[in-house]
């Protein structure tokens, strides 16, 4: 996924564009990984999400022990020149097998009841040996190499034409390559199925675009491997163009896995907050007629503070039932159609004439109305159900009280001058 930032000389800690470079991805990765941690621990035995997790835990080590730093501090410690170039290098494979696993995974459908298409767990058993395979020759590759000079930044280049470790570095590249390929097929074809998740989409084009960048890394290695080959000098393609191009792929491939999850609660938050916006009206006109209200707490959730808001108005309603006037209602209804309101509108404008009307009976203390069948209407003749079940249309168009007003008007109006709604 993205180069062994390779070359002696200091560490990046004081370059500005080493620590771009290396900094960045790190600092999004664990972002995303920590952003994704509490559903992987909660949902431990969903394979995807422990895939998905390992996989950002990946793709972050590989920044970590690519950065200088870090290079010298292995090699160092192993007291082996250089053996942090198979490290990094096994840390780059092994993402790059786990993404295309998952991906399988994920299309294959191999978490879900049914275990997925043989032809998926096929595929995914060839991808894990193919890449263990890997893995163990490079290893195999790096000892069998001479490599005694340490190099941090510019190993690639350096070593090009060294025995074995000529071998070692384009079996790396072809292995990343081939699995980017792949993998961003995958996703492309995923892209275009129908039905997708909007948020998911999104999610799939930024790994998709984050898998094609480590393309241009792969590129800009094997161009300045290929021209040391031929005696020519274009190390400023591994050394600089490289790194940047691993650490832009890093980014988009955590913000893909991150953002359809991101995406969905945030969609989520915003419907909870519009629904509880949206009841507002309702709620005002409530709390002034009982003197009451729900207590603010800074602790409530979006969707406990949404159910406490619809507990409070259908409780307002019910203690305002007894004076609920079935007449009026039918009235309002029928003053609503001849105002040009669809029957949806006329029936919500209808059940604010009704309530506003109930909470002036109930402070004048007059007494309750007999109840009248809505025969005739295409009302549903329990009053009181109807509402409960339409608060938030209620709710919508008590911010409109002009027309509220003409409805109740016309309904009110004395009877030879209204049309019969029979």
């Amino acid at each position: 996924m993205n180069p062994l930032g390779s070359g002696s000389g200091s560490g990046f800690l004081g370059e500005p564009y080493s620590v771009l470079v290396f900094g960045t991805p790190i600092a999004v990765l664990t972002a995303a990984l920590v952003f994704k941690l509490p559903s992987i621990v909660r949902l431990w035995r969903d394979p995807l999400r422990r895939a998905v997790g390992g996989l950002l835990l990946l793709a972050c080590g590989i920044f970590v022990f690519a950065a200088p730093p870090v290079i010298a501090w292995v090699n160092r410690a192993t007291g082996v020149p250089n053996l942090a170039a198979p490290l990094v290098y096994s840390i780059i494979v092994a993402f790059c097998g786990a993404s295309l696993l998952l991906m399988i995974a994920w299309r294959g459908g191999l978490a879900g009841p049914s275990g997925g298409s043989a032809r998926a767990r096929c595929a995914m058993r060839w991808v894990a040996v193919g890449h263990a395979g890997v893995i163990l020759t490079l290893w195999t590759l790096f000892g069998l190499a001479d490599v005694p000079v340490e190099r941090r930044r510019d190993l690639d280049t350096y070593y090009a034409r060294t025995p074995f470790m000529r071998e070692l570095i384009v079996l790396y590249l072809l292995a990343h390559t081939t699995s980017c390929v792949l993998t961003y097929r995958l996703i492309r074809d995923w892209i275009h199925t129908a039905g997708l998740d909007v948020w998911l989409r999104r999610g799939l084009r930024s790994l998709a675009v984050g898998y094609a960048a480590n393309l241009v890394f792969d590129a800009a290695k094997g161009t300045a491997v290929a021209a040391r080959w031929t005696g020519h000098d274009l190390d400023p393609l591994s050394t600089e163009l490289a790194p940047a191009a691993g650490g832009f792929a890093a980014v988009l491939i955590a913000t893909g896995f991150v953002l359809p999850h991101a995406g969905q609660y945030l969609r989520d938050r915003w419907q909870l907050r519009r629904a509880h916006l949206r009841l507002g009206p309702l709620y005002e006109l409530l709390r002034t007629a009982t003197g009451k209200g729900v207590p603010f707490s800074l602790r409530a959730t979006p969707e406990l503070r949404l159910t406490r808001r619809e507990t409070f108005i259908r409780d307002a309603l019910l203690q305002l039932s007894r004076h609920f006037d079935g007449e009026l209602r039918r009235r309002a209804y029928g003053a609503a159609l001849d105002l040009g309101c669809g029957p949806g509108r006329a029936r919500a404008l209808a059940a604010a004439v009704t309530i506003r009307e109930a909470i002036e009976a109930r402070a004048g203390s007059r007494p309750p109305r007999p109840q009248v069948p809505d025969h005739g209407t295409d009302l549903p003749t329990d009053l009181l159900t109807d509402l409960l079940q339409g608060i938030e249309s209620v709710s919508r168009v008590l911010s409109h009280p002009d027309e509220i007003e003409a409805v109740r008007t016309l309904a009110t109006a004395p009877a030879e001058s209204l049309h019969v709604y029979e």
